[in-house]
């Protein structure tokens, strides 16, 4: 069992408090986004035996287990994080395994940098994500019944909306949402950028339902991205609660501090509040246009006092345990991969004493047993 030395991601929407609030240290006034746990080779965590990307290398099949091994490969098939959103993310979807691969193959054949800010596949890996708020945590999460995002446009009283209004009440509903989309990122930008000036004010005036988008607005003015939010269902999650967002997804989080898993990969296609590129093109062929409700997660207890949140993807199984003062020690002990993470209290894993926000990397079948007062996330793959 391997104490995790992990790299905390600076990014500009990141929270400057909360990561170092958990971890009880004090802020340095930096945005502080994501912490990372995993192999991932843009951010590997550190251990004793050197980063975790060359532990697993060495000897894959031990630290990972011969069936890990045989259905995912040599590589650690998640990434686990900590996520502090202070501002809202980019509105993104991932591709699902086949789109990826062709994504990826196409841009190697076209011969296109992977670190060029207009590529769209680092990877030819799919990107399923949970994410499980530890306080209250906002998002957007798939779109809403094209009716209710007509009335929500309707609401705002903004002339250069009655289009999209009108497109969203046509059939059949994922025509609709497609076309609003598109014409949404395709307008002429000086004219977006007044429509989007005056929802912005409109959202302010009005408030209440639609106080979320006026916070979009303020951290981007004028992006298109803030008139494609309000086609999307809004979630608030209380701590304890988990989103899981499949493939064609379109989601954004806005504010809050979570832990995230997510299979191993960099892709992401983006449809707006960012700076960075966006393909629109793409990003249509990617995106799944059905209105669906957003599917908030609640763990799924065992008797073994282990809360499983389900998801129908292997590369990763989130779940937790609460421990009560006094308790008895539960053995986690797995023929796969784990990564045990304490968000509160003090738990003992192994000979590891764990506060908030540290975690440490359990190899296949070695031993792991869990005791103390706090909670523990236990991250790791079905076989």
């Amino acid at each position: 069992m391997d104490r995790l030395d992990n790299t905390i991601r600076p990014y500009a929407w990141g929270s400057t408090t909360a990561i170092p609030h958990l971890l009880g240290v004090e802020p340095t006034g930096e945005p502080q986004a994501e912490m990372w746990m995993g192999a991932h080779p843009g951010a590997p965590s550190r251990t004793g035996r050197g980063t975790l990307v060359e532990v697993v290398d060495a000897d894959p099949e031990k630290e990972l287990g011969p069936a890990a091994v045989a259905r995912f490969g040599t590589r650690l098939p998640f990434l686990l994080k900590i996520l502090a959103a202070g501002a809202p993310l980019s509105l993104q979807v991932h591709p699902n395994l086949a789109q990826a691969k062709e994504g990826y193959e196409d841009e190697e054949r076209r011969k296109i940098p992977v670190d060029a800010p207009h590529r769209n596949y680092k990877d030819a890996n799919h990107k399923p994500e949970l994410i499980c708020a530890l306080t209250e945590f906002d998002g957007l999460c798939g779109f809403r019944d094209p009716r209710q995002a007509a009335d929500l446009l309707a609401g705002l009283g903004v002339d250069s909306l009655k289009p999209y209004v009108d497109l969203l009440h046509a059939h059949p509903e994922d025509a609709a949402l497609r076309e609003v989309l598109t014409a949404i990122l395709t307008a002429d930008p000086e004219e977006m950028h007044h429509t989007v000036a005056a929802a912005t004010a409109a959202c302010t005036r009005l408030g209440g339902a639609y106080a979320p988008y006026a916070d979009i607005a303020h951290h981007y003015p004028g992006d298109p991205g803030v008139i494609a939010a309000m086609l999307l269902n809004y979630v608030r999650l209380q701590p304890g609660e988990a989103l899981f967002l499949g493939a064609g997804i379109p989601h954004a989080y806005l504010n809050g501090l979570g832990v995230e898993i997510m299979a191993n990969s960099d892709n992401v296609l983006r449809c707006g509040l960012t700076p960075k590129h966006v393909d629109v093109p793409e990003l249509l062929r990617i995106v799944r246009f059905e209105a669906s409700d957003p599917g908030v997660l609640r763990p799924e207890a065992s008797p073994d006092g282990e809360q499983v949140y389900e998801t129908p993807i292997d590369e990763f199984r989130l779940s937790r345990y609460v421990l009560p003062e006094g308790g008895s020690a539960h053995d986690l002990t797995r023929a796969t991969p784990q990564i045990l993470l304490c968000t509160a209290g003090s738990v003992q894993a192994g000979e590891h004493e764990l506060r908030p926000g540290q975690s440490v990397f359990v190899p296949a079948g070695e031993k792991a047993e869990v005791s103390g007062a706090g909670t523990v996330f236990r991250a790791t793959v079905i076989v």
